[in-house]
């Protein structure tokens, strides 16, 4: 079950349909009758005519396929470096995001200071983003996904993709920390607090502008307290109650401390003249 959603998927139809449409002019001079996608040696235009009309059908599989046909059969023309682009896109909205993701790099290791190398990367990023599963399952996708959008963002921090990027990484960033949480919380049942503890201090330490933060917190105080460590207990609970003073998660951390109280310290016995 994927959890999120892209916001981008108009955007990259849109951007989509203008690369077909400035083809369109020479293309529709030349196009052929049929799209199939056996190897007939086909020009240029008759093939992008076919990928067109593919996409307008929604056929987005079929049109990656013919968009694979024209790198095939004119590898050195500029042609080839829109189909690559356009291959990777298509195959991307057919929701084959392992060769949308071989295509777009395939465009970036032949043509890696292309002007759309930006949307080449973002089409990379968004394939793992799609693929995002819910936190009881493997975070592999997930972590690729983040690193994704994190090269995205630092190569091209000026463009729109990068902007749609840094919203996105924040998404995948809690989802990463919700699996931590998931995590810890299962050491707990089990009574493993020392490995709940490192689940949650990763939270604490890693993931500090989640949502997840407050509770990790609290769930830290808890563990370190069956740990018998009332000091990092009270230190986990103070950090909360700094920052996150209104919530329930201190409330639950105040209460706990308060069945913990510190141990008096016992008085030095008088010293005995000689």
């Amino acid at each position: 079950m994927r959890i999120l959603q892209s916001f981008a998927r108009p955007a990259a139809v849109m951007l989509a349909s203008v690369a077909i449409l400035g083809l369109g002019a020479c293309a529709g001079r030349n196009a052929g009758t049929r799209a199939d996608t056996s190897y007939v040696a086909r020009d240029v235009g008759t093939l992008y005519t076919a990928a067109k009309r593919e996409i307008d059908r929604g056929n987005y599989k079929r049109s990656a396929v013919i968009f694979d046909e024209v790198e095939r059969q004119h590898p050195y023309s500029v042609w080839a470096r829109r189909a690559q682009l356009m291959s990777a896109f298509s195959y991307y909205m057919a929701q084959d995001y392992t060769k949308a993701i071989e295509s777009a790099r395939r465009f970036l290791s032949v043509h890696p200071g292309n002007k759309d190398a930006p949307y080449a990367y973002y089409l990379i990023a968004m394939s793992y983003y799609e693929q995002i599963e819910d936190i009881t399952r493997d975070q592999k996708i997930t972590q690729q996904a983040l690193d994704a959008l994190g090269e995205l963002s630092r190569r091209y921090p000026n463009t729109n993709y990068a902007a749609d990027a840094r919203v996105k990484m924040d998404l995948v960033t809690d989802h990463l920390a919700g699996k931590d949480m998931e995590i810890g919380r299962f050491y707990q049942v089990r009574g493993q607090w020392l490995a709940a503890t490192i689940r949650f201090r990763n939270v604490v330490e890693n993931y500090q502008t989640t949502s997840h933060v407050p509770e990790a917190l609290m769930r830290l105080t808890e563990s370190y307290l069956a740990l018998g460590l009332r000091d990092e207990a009270q230190k986990s609970a103070a950090v909360l109650g700094a920052n996150y003073p209104g919530t329930e998660w201190y409330q639950r951390s105040y209460e706990l401390m308060q069945k913990y109280p510190a141990p008096m310290a016992t008085a030095a016995a008088p010293a005995t003249g000689g």
